[in-house]
């Protein structure tokens, strides 16, 4: 682990307009599918980062011919191969999307991770595989599936209220399997919503039929037909939840940030940080240089981020500068994230001294006098449990971040792109 890294704290307003990697979520479903495509496909816009390597590394172990050149992925997309082993990392998408899709492969494939990899639950999506003819070996990381070249698919239920990727990876690479695949849910709701939204839509981009609840009118259900998934060029746009991160320096400090590319539409549940964003006082603005957003005096809010729940460690932290109590509802899926991220949270805003209160499904935070320690903030190999360190720092004097090198999940050198914003 490298020495704690010194959140830059700003004299005064931060100002400027800043550009943010490709969207994690796009990426590694447009990567995902162009090897499931039979052709070549290429991706534009795939950030440099450890999520999306350990997606092109996982297509590799795959038997595939995937070539990286700066932002662009070309992949020779089709048979499939048994016999290697994929590193999930701690990649949700990796080890999530990449078993539905190993077996179709010819032999076995090992999966394994790191080390908190293999406390995320998995069993939802090994049991569906295990229902739909698919044989496992394990129901967490590390688990052997033995592919057979194809499988032969159809309907099969689960409970998916833990995370929203064990229905896309299933969609993902159903039409690739006999009888496609119709996933019914049956549980709490299932958190997220949008990414399985996103999910149907690059599916139905790809030439794939799909049927989900809007179009069928069956709750909680979505049906692919089995059929050819295109090869086609993906245009990757940029990572909203990233970017909330950039926008939260404008509210925490009174000051003005763009975020230059922002999609006129998207189905990245990050988007909804401009309603929280506003809600909380700052002003939000759509402008030809991109999405702009300045801060006034910054308010608490009780809201509820079960469609959004990656942007809790970002409101979390803003709440916990604000000038009256919060309350995050909606999350409680997020204790088996990267880490515990509602105990995470609680922890260390703690530590600086504000108020917090684990509750059943989220946080209850209330604001006072924060002030640094000689304990970093830690990050919990946590990508977003740095970024909110990052956050809480533009006001906290003094505060260190453990290891904000984890950031490189998703964010290709945020310390440096950090400074150049708000120092």
């Amino acid at each position: 682990m490298s020495l704690p890294w010194p959140a830059p704290t700003p004299d005064g307003p931060v100002r400027g307009t800043v550009s943010v990697p490709g969207s994690k979520s796009v990426t590694n479903r447009a990567l995902l599918l162009s090897g499931l495509a039979y052709g070549r496909s290429t991706v534009h816009g795939v950030p440099g980062t450890r999520d999306s390597a350990l997606m092109c590394g996982a297509l590799r172990s795959l038997g595939l011919a995937v070539e990286v050149d700066g932002e662009t992925v070309t992949i020779d997309g089709g048979t499939l191969k048994g016999g290697g082993a994929v590193d999930c990392g701690l990649a949700g998408t990796v080890m999530r999307f990449v078993p539905p899709a190993a077996t179709l492969a010819d032999g076995a494939v090992v999966f394994d991770g790191d080390p908190h990899a293999r406390e995320r639950p998995m069993s939802t999506v090994l049991d569906a595989l295990r229902a739909l003819g698919a044989v496992v070996d394990g129901d967490r990381l590390p688990f052997v599936l033995h592919g057979a070249g194809g499988l032969t698919g159809g309907d099969v239920t689960i409970d998916a209220s833990a995370s929203s990727q064990f229905v896309s990876g299933l969609l993902l690479s159903g039409a690739r399997y006999d009888k496609g695949v119709t996933v019914h849910h049956d549980g709490k709701p299932v958190p997220s919503l949008p990414h399985i939204e996103m999910t149907v839509a690059m599916l139905r981009e790809a030439g794939v039929v799909v049927d989900d609840p809007e179009s069928s009118g069956e709750a909680n259900t979505w049906r692919v037909e089995p059929g050819p998934i295109a090869a086609r060029t993906w245009a990757v746009e940029p990572d909203l939840s990233n970017a909330s991160v950039f926008l939260a320096a404008a509210a925490a400090t009174g000051g003005e940030v763009t975020v230059a590319g922002w999609p006129a539409g998207s189905t990245q549940p990050g988007a909804e940080i401009l309603d929280v964003l506003a809600r909380m006082g700052a002003t939000v603005t759509s402008t030809a240089a991109g999405m702009r957003v300045a801060g006034g005096d910054l308010h608490g809010v009780d809201v509820d981020l079960h469609e959004a729940s990656e942007l809790t460690p970002t409101v979390a932290a803003l709440a916990a500068l604000a000038d009256g109590p919060s309350v995050i509802r909606g999350v409680a899926h997020i204790r088996g994230h990267e880490t515990d991220r509602l105990a995470a949270l609680r922890t260390e805003l703690a530590a600086l001294g504000a108020e917090v209160e684990e509750t059943a499904d989220g946080l209850a935070i209330r604001p006072a006098p924060l002030a640094a320690t000689d304990r970093p903030w830690g990050a919990y190999a946590d990508h977003r449990m740095a970024t909110a360190g990052a956050i809480v720092g533009l006001r906290v004097r003094g505060l260190t971040v453990d290891d904000v090198a984890c950031t490189d999940k998703t964010i290709p050198d945020f310390p440096g792109r950090w400074a150049a914003l708000v120092s």
